[in-house]
């Protein structure tokens, strides 16, 4: 095969394609909810750079972000936990989110020796 060979490899697949790694990822989500006070779901369209993720936010601004197939998927998945849907584009991110990530680096770790 040469150097400048016109055989592609397959496109790579964004999102998670065997069961075990999409089993796990819908536990994540579902302990997310299930162990968090108002949870909303936020989707996030496919980039140049990143594949369609689901993010979800909780009250005090406490979030996850996970893969999906498709917006559709993560549309679903947040209709299957009875939790709110958004599409990021057209409401942007909450407020709380910033001021959660502004908190955590506000903490600092203690050096260690």
């Amino acid at each position: 095969m040469g150097l400048f060979s016109r055989k592609r490899r397959p496109a790579a697949t964004d999102a998670p394609t065997d069961k075990a790694a999409r089993e796990a990822t819908l536990a994540h989500l579902r302990d997310f909810v299930s162990t968090r006070v108002g949870v909303e779901a936020y989707v996030e369209p496919r980039t140049n750079v990143t594949a369609t993720t689901v993010m979800l936010v909780a009250t005090d601004g406490e979030w996850t972000r996970r893969r999906v197939p498709d917006e559709r998927a993560a549309h679903d998945i947040a209709r299957s936990m009875g939790i709110p849907v958004y599409d990021v584009q057209r409401t942007g991110y909450p407020p709380r989110v910033r001021a959660w990530n502004a908190r955590q680096r506000g903490r600092k770790e203690p050096d260690v020796v």
